[in-house]
């Protein structure tokens, strides 16, 4: 709580209207913060010879000050003015860490409450493995998480969710958000050209694809658009060739890769898709790659990976020469993450958010080229989630930096 210095002796009382009548401290106190909250340049002026931390140099202090965990931020904003001042708002603490060059890896997870299906966005820091929350979705409350299609550009620290669907009418959206983490605020985008529920999505050159999904009435499409985020403008392109909703989709050399998985009683192959923005064309994805394609992917080292959902096995990496799949050295996915998962990967580490948003993290190892051919090890560690979100169900997730 910010410290209010008081009298001792006794202020005079005033009629309400009276012009000498002054704040009690109760009030005084709640026009500090706001004034902190919101600071004047002037009051930003009047701070400026306080030392952020007495006997280090200002840019010694703040370099240290920028380091703190969000999760810490309500405590140390208590300490003096200009502690609040840079530590009371997130848009101002991303920002003055991005004048300095920071750029730390910030896992966001969306996730779901297990018992009212209440939807909403953790971060996990990954240097310091604590956790906070970032406002709202500007969305309708009856929602389906898992109709929702999340992407990021990751360096920029910017996250796009499209599509979804409203649970209680089976009803698609063409909503599109974007979320930055450096302001720490939503921004509602032009709405895609037709509203779509579990499509595909993926980032190439800077480019937001959507492709397929389910319609009303759960009809598929085949139709898929573009959105440029610079212009905030949807454009059409060629449509996929085949009526499908996608089970999971990746990026793999240039090209969206569209799979709609194993589909019960398993009986029937896999369809697949893969579109060449180059050529705005589709074509239908190898038949190893579909078959093998058994749980949720990523690329990391220019391969496609994959964390099956169907059995505890190893990782295994796909061989575009040969269209097979292979198991890579390493212990399989640790126990204590259960399904269902919610996967992405950053550099040479991939992160698996498990129910009660526990998060396996693989570093992956290149270990030797034969004949052109890449061999691969994983190691994994568990990160434990904290009381907090141990009723949470993560459905999506995203790497950021900031």
């Amino acid at each position: 709580m910010q410290r209010v210095r008081l009298s001792s002796q006794q202020a005079p009382v005033h009629k309400l209207g009276d012009s000498q009548m002054t704040l009690s401290p109760k009030f005084r106190l709640a026009v500090i913060q706001s004034s902190l909250l919101n600071p004047s340049p002037e009051l930003e002026s009047s701070l400026s010879g306080e030392p952020l931390i007495p006997g280090l140099p200002d840019d010694v202090a703040l370099n240290c000050l920028l380091r703190l965990p969000v999760e810490s931020h309500t405590a140390c904003r208590a300490v003096c003015k200009r502690w609040h001042l840079l530590l009371g708002n997130k848009e101002r603490f991303f920002t003055r860490r991005k004048e300095l060059g920071f750029k730390d890896p910030w896992l966001f997870v969306f996730a779901y409450h297990k018992c009212t299906g209440k939807i909403q966005w953790q971060v996990l820091n990954l240097t310091h493995f604590t956790w906070h929350t970032i406002p709202a979705m500007p969305c309708k409350e009856k929602v389906c998480p898992h109709g929702f299609r999340c992407v990021s550009i990751s360096r920029e620290g910017t996250l796009f969710v499209c599509g979804g669907v409203v649970s209680d009418v089976d009803c698609p959206l063409d909503l599109v958000l974007k979320y930055e983490m450096q302001k720490n605020r939503w921004t509602v985008l032009s709405k895609m050209i037709t509203a779509r529920s579990f499509c595909a999505s993926g980032v190439i050159d800077g480019m937001i694809y959507v492709a397929g999904g389910s319609s009303t009435d759960l009809f598929e499409l085949d139709s898929a658009e573009v959105l440029d985020p610079v212009k905030g403008n949807w454009r059409s392109i060629a449509n996929m060739g085949t009526n499908m909703a996608s089970y999971d989709a990746a990026v793999l050399n240039g090209k969206l890769l569209v799979t709609e998985g194993w589909l019960w009683p398993f009986f029937v192959s896999p369809r697949g898709q893969v579109y060449d923005p180059r050529t705005n064309n589709w074509e239908n994805m190898a038949v190893g790659l579909r078959e093998g394609w058994t749980g949720s992917s990523v690329v990391v080292y220019g391969h496609l990976f994959v964390v099956s959902e169907h059995e505890r096995m190893k990782l295994k990496v796909y061989d575009t020469n040969n269209d097979s799949w292979e198991t890579i050295e390493g212990p399989p996915l640790p126990e204590k993450i259960c399904k269902p998962f919610a996967v992405n990967a950053c550099d040479c580490r991939i992160y698996v958010v498990g129910r009660n948003l526990h998060v396996a993290v693989g570093h992956i190892s290149r270990l030797s080229a034969y004949a052109k051919k890449w061999s691969f090890s994983v190691q994994w560690h568990v990160i434990d989630a904290p009381q907090s979100v141990s009723d949470l169900t993560p459905s999506s997730s995203q790497v950021l930096f900031a």
